[in-house]
């Protein structure tokens, strides 16, 4: 039986469950509240220069998930890409993620893979046995010195907090590497969407049953009007913040341009105090096989989400998911509402989990709608 669905959000959450429903011949509409689809993944180029620009900054498609691969190669043509992030700290450049030629270059010597094993492991402070913090995590595995250098102060300018405050699970994710490999990413399929994201996305929302509103907010109150709608928006939004507002982080880009190659790769750390910014990306970089003479660059600031903000990171610690909790109860006693994506769960989503969570909830929704059960507020676990 045909249902009528409302999506709330054109980013990838919205745009793939809107694909896969109306497919098997759902009603779907879109309801977004910006000019454009693609949500943060948003791409155009830029007037003057024609280069490809990352509207609210760089995003690079790298998976391990064939099912997400698969599905996003559907509907673009992806070029082979690798991040290679640079560094700047104490006037000097360095390659990250850290790696052998980091280790060499900072300690101004030539050591071998176990040997540099052997040295971190000597500078490592032994005397934290169970990290718990951010800080601790970095003293216990890398040291003070590497830790000063490459993370203490670009977590500050990143999440407006010290590293002390953090859990240490948010490092766990960024890897030493004891070999000379500065692909920033270590997963089997990484590329880039040869007419960016937007283009992607556009032909993802190309099927019959689709109706896409740009510039349009969804009231709650509305839901009455469809069988079912899923959310992408803030979690805390649908329920008018009732349990107040979930902490984000927002982003600032300060664009500019220039003439030639300004830097020399697409992203570039900057992790002391000296400047405000924490990266300038180049955004002709992340399109290695087109020519622009022209260049464009965003310097990238971080701070606190107001209301009139954009989120970007939620922050989840230990008193956000207490908030969390509770939003969640309520989620689970609205009917006919499934809350999806980064800020529909309030977790930190990569494009591939996205997809794959999308595609996920798909599977689910058509299940449920030929009878077998009843559809969730959460096909994910936002709690787990």
């Amino acid at each position: 039986m045909t249902k009528n669905i409302a999506i709330v959000g054109a980013g990838f959450s919205g745009a793939v469950i809107a694909n896969q429903l109306a497919a098997a011949g759902h009603k779907v509409t879109i309801f977004e509240s910006r000019p454009h689809i693609a949500g943060n993944c948003h791409s155009e180029r830029d007037a003057e220069t024609g280069v490809m620009v990352h509207v609210y900054g760089p995003h690079i498609f790298h998976t391990d998930n064939e099912r997400a691969w698969e599905f996003v190669n559907r509907y673009a043509e992806f070029k082979p890409y690798v991040n290679r992030v640079k560094a700047i700290t104490n006037k000097q450049v360095f390659t990250l993620p850290i790696n052998l030629l980091t280790i060499n270059q900072f300690f101004g010597k030539t050591l071998r893979p176990k040997e540099a094993q052997e040295f971190l492991a000597e500078l490592g402070d032994k005397t934290i046995e169970d990290p718990q913090t951010f800080e601790d995590q970095a003293l216990r595995f890398v040291g003070r010195e590497l830790y000063e250098a490459f993370f203490k102060t670009y977590t500050v300018k990143q999440w407006g907090l010290q590293p002390s405050e953090l859990p240490a699970s948010i490092l766990k994710r960024l890897p030493v590497r004891f070999n000379y490999d500065d692909n920033y990413f270590n997963h089997k399929y990484q590329g880039m969407p040869a007419e960016g994201y937007t283009a992607l996305v556009e032909n993802i929302l190309k099927v019959d049953n689709v109706t896409v509103h740009l510039n349009t907010r969804f009231d709650p109150a509305q839901k009455s009007e469809y069988d079912h709608v899923f959310y992408s928006g803030p979690i805390d939004a649908w329920f008018g913040h009732v349990e107040g507002r979930l902490p984000y982080r927002t982003l600032d880009f300060e664009m500019f341009r220039d003439t030639g190659d300004y830097q020399g790769n697409a992203v570039v750390n900057y992790c002391d105090d000296e400047q405000p910014y924490t990266r300038i990306t180049e955004h002709k970089h992340f399109s290695p096989w087109e020519q622009h003479e022209g260049t464009v660059l965003y310097k990238e600031f971080s701070r606190q989400c107001g209301e009139d903000d954009i989120p970007y990171y939620p922050i989840r610690m230990a008193r956000d998911k207490e908030q969390l909790e509770r939003y969640v109860k309520l989620a689970q006693n609205e009917p006919n509402v499934t809350f999806v994506g980064r800020l529909g769960t309030y977790r930190y989503l990569d494009m591939d989990v996205t997809i794959n969570e999308a595609l996920i909830t798909s599977d689910k929704f058509l299940e449920t709608a030929n009878g077998n059960g009843k559809m969730p507020a959460f096909v994910i676990d936002p709690l787990a």
